[in-house]
This record gives structure tokens, sequence and C-alpha cells, in this order.
């Protein structure tokens, strides 16, 4: 997400190995959700903002290990504007922070995570 001043807003969760990363804001859909709701959901829950969608960005897949098992995971983006702070930020993460681009590609853990801040303009 992106305010309008150029920031970028970043959380800081725990990994599969509960090590501290930062990240972008992500989560899965609820039965029935479409991709939309469930990415507003999830950055409301996530950072305690209302948003709105600025648009569809590509979508990001990429491959992980659980339970010794190699999971293929496909991820919907999509670029939004903060309207309001509605709350704080659920108990999935640590830590919520507005940073500059620099800052943000210096902090993201994840190769996907640059790439796709990097299509941002």
């Amino acid at each position: 997400m992106l305010d309008t001043e150029g920031r970028v807003l970043l959380i800081r969760a725990r990994d599969l190995r509960d090590q501290p990363v930062w990240t972008l804001p992500k989560g899965a859909l609820k039965p029935g959700e479409s991709s939309v709701d469930a990415a507003l959901r999830e950055v409301q829950e996530e950072t305690g903002y209302r948003c709105e969608i600025v648009r569809e960005m590509a979508p990001v897949t990429y491959w992980f290990q659980r339970g010794g098992r190699r999971i293929r995971k496909t991820v919907r983006w999509y670029l939004m504007r903060p309207l309001a702070k509605v709350g704080e930020h659920d108990h999935e993460v640590d830590e919520v922070l507005w940073a500059d681009r620099t800052d943000a590609e210096a902090r993201l853990r994840y190769d996907s995570d640059r790439r796709l801040l990097a299509t941002v303009s």
C-alpha cells in the first residue's frame, strides 16, 4: 500500500520458523470471499487501515515448505490507498511501519516483495 507521499506500508510478522520478517500485508480468502474483499479485509486486520483499491497488480507465484511438503502459492496483489486509520493491527503482526521506498526495499526479506514494489509507480 502507498500513501500520497509515496511511502510503503510494511508489516513485521513471523515466518514459518518464527523469525521476524518485514513483508507486505497479505492473507487468505475466506469461503465465498472475492480476492478484492479479502485483500481489503486482510490489510485492515494486519495494519488497522481502511483502504480503497487503486488497481490490481500482477500476481506472484512462489514455493515454500510446510510440514515437509512443497507448496505452490499464488498471491493476487492490489495497489491500495489508505482512507482512514480505524484500529490497531491484529495478533499476527508485531509492528506496522510506513517506510520510504529505499527503506522498504532494504527491509523487505522476500525477493518477490521487492520485485513487486519495483513495479509500483
